[in-house]
């Protein structure tokens, strides 16, 4: 009987998760109590700006940029001087390795150097030839060999699992698109 209780237990999850159709705007995960929202399958589809009470800009609707300003306005007060640019632009290809980017008042370390991600880094995508605004998203997870980290407007898939490589004091994070992360300075 336990069996057949875990079977058909099994069965409606699946059937749940099969039958899961959002729509823009619904909450489809979260982190530390922040929603992930839905944007839909076209990436480039915006719906309008999201500011804070104060005026603060977070960037469009559903897109991974307005996801990582709300996550660090609401988890750590944080805002950032310059308010606005594409997931790209956060991070600053002139600076060197753990260096103060000012634009985002955040350490900016770069990939395939001496410092691994930690939890609630912003990780950063430069721009691909399908995707020239780049893409960010929270790291949620980090184990010797590898990082977890939730996103928003890359469809369905919230969560995203990356190798993590460590040679002779050297960290990669394998996924070469990757630029690298800032983090909220001690």
């Amino acid at each position: 009987m336990m069996m057949l209780n875990r079977l058909i237990i099994l069965i409606g999850a699946v059937f749940l998760i099969s039958s899961f159709n959002p729509k823009r705007g619904d909450i489809i995960d979260s982190f530390n109590g922040i929603p992930v929202f839905y944007n839909g399958s076209n990436y480039k589809k915006t719906s309008g700006r999201s500011t804070t009470p104060s005026g603060y800009n977070l960037g469009l609707k559903y897109q991974c940029v307005e996801f990582v300003k709300r996550y660090y306005y609401e988890v750590f007060n944080h805002e950032m001087p310059d308010s606005y640019g594409h997931a790209k632009d956060f991070f600053d290809k002139n600076l060197p390795d753990v260096a103060f980017n000012k634009d985002r008042a955040l350490i900016q370390y770069r990939n395939v150097r001496n410092t691994p991600p930690e939890v609630h880094d912003i990780i950063i995508y430069g721009e691909r030839t399908e995707n020239r605004f780049g893409h960010m998203g929270i790291v949620t997870e980090v184990t010797q060999d590898s990082i977890e980290f939730i996103q928003q407007n890359f469809g369905r898939k919230t969560r995203q699992k990356l190798g993590l490589v460590e040679f002779m004091g050297i960290y990669t994070v394998a996924d070469y698109d990757i630029l690298g992360w800032l983090r909220m300075p001690e």
